[in-house]
């Protein structure tokens, strides 16, 4: 199954009832679970073909009305289900109505067929039908368990329905012998209810455990900002983004003016609550789909998307006039730092990743140059700037 891939969620509460995966599952990967349900194709195919052929048998040997109800009803299902499965698929990727709720209910209805057929071969007294039909249907219950343990209230409803119609063509046997079934069906319908939820269990939990080390391997463990590897595959998006549809974004170099005396004068610890205290305010000056990093010790950058150079320079104006409000540390003490900020502008020559950071670099060695506590554009982006603009800490940006 592609993760890449969105389903929908499902919108019925029946569905949502029966796809539950727990109070403390997150919305991601409970949309993973859901997009489970629509994978193991191999399996699918596999208990629809089986389905298929039982009833086929069965009719074939007795054409009569039940038994050519039942293959009807097998018949149908599979169509729907294969061409709602198939239409899924095509829509998942385009982020369109998957119809999960019919997809889902169909499931159901299935399992249902399933238990139909057992039913009428036990009402039938056909002992050969029965059995063929009876160990398919628990060949089924496997399979039901084992492609759907995403949600395991699902999987006991199938069971259920698949199983649960034996116990009661049981009763219409005349054979003492078959109380059996009230003893087998019972068990074997809670132990795979109880593995499912087992099976749902860790499968959040590896997922869990994933998502949390994606997060680390891109994140920042002092500041919660992303670090180098986050950065570089969220620019790497940009660019690609850029190339293909023509737009902009900007990338703001930063680095802090004089960092080095804080940590020289107040200690490590100091140092770490003033970059910790940074990294909130700037993530909090940032839309949602913007991105803060720190990629050093002191040096941060801001990508910013749909953004032009003049804009850029309000936004480093506004990220000066932030971060250099003073912090007040663990002793009482009040301490400020500013900024030198490079900025490039994602369009034209600096569509690659390695060009847009090496524009900014360049132009925050500019800033540098010129005294710190300033933003500079790269290659003359800013209004009225020739060799790329320079914005002094506390100026104006040109409209």
């Amino acid at each position: 199954m592609d993760t890449a891939l969105k389903f929908s969620l499902p919108r019925w509460r029946l569905t949502r009832w029966l796809t539950h995966s727990g109070h403390d599952t997150p919305a991601d990967i409970r949309a993973a679970l859901i997009a489970s349900l629509f994978g193991t194709l191999p399996i699918f195919a596999g208990g629809v073909i089986n389905t298929l052929m039982i009833s086929g048998v069965v009719a074939w040997r007795r054409p009569e009305p039940l038994y050519l109800s039942w293959l009807a009803m097998e018949v149908l299902l599979a169509v729907v289900r294969v061409t709602v499965l198939r239409s899924a698929l095509k829509a998942a990727p385009r982020g369109g109505n998957t119809h999960t709720d019919i997809y889902i209910l169909l499931a159901l209805l299935w399992a249902f067929s399933v238990g139909y057929g057992v039913f009428v071969t036990f009402l039938n007294g056909d002992w050969l039908a029965a059995t063929l039909a009876g160990v398919s249907c628990g060949a089924m219950a496997g399979g039901i368990c084992f492609r759907n343990y995403g949600a395991p209230r699902l999987v006991g409803a199938m069971i259920f329905l698949s199983l649960g119609p034996m116990c009661l063509g049981a009763l219409f046997t005349g054979e003492y012998v078959t109380a059996i079934v009230f003893i087998q069906i019972p068990f074997y319908l809670v132990s795979m209810s109880i593995a499912s939820h087992r099976l749902n269990r860790i499968l959040v939990s590896t997922m869990l455990a994933e998502r949390d080390s994606e997060r680390r391997a891109s994140q920042d463990a002092l500041t919660g900002l992303a670090n180098r590897a986050g950065l570089q595959a969220a620019l790497e998006r940009v660019c690609a983004s850029a190339r293909s549809q023509d737009s902009s974004a900007a990338l703001l170099y930063m680095d802090m003016d004089d960092f080095k005396l804080i940590n020289d004068t107040y200690g490590h610890a100091a140092g770490d609550q003033v970059l910790m205290t940074i990294g909130q305010r700037m993530r909090a000056m940032l839309r949602v789909d913007d991105m803060a990093a720190r990629i050093g010790g002191d040096e941060f950058i801001v990508l910013v998307t749909g953004i032009d150079a003049t804009a850029a320079l309000r936004l480093g104006e506004h990220l000066l006039h932030d971060v250099s409000q003073p912090i007040t540390l663990a002793d009482g003490t009040r301490v400020s730092v500013g900024l030198s900020i490079g900025i490039s502008i994602v369009s034209g020559a600096n569509r690659s990743p390695q060009a847009a950071l090496d524009s900014a670099d360049a132009a925050l060695y500019r800033a540098k140059a010129r005294g710190g506590r300033c933003c500079a554009v790269a290659g003359g982006g800013e209004p009225g700037a020739a060799d790329g603009g320079v914005l002094p800490d506390g100026a104006r940006a040109v409209a």
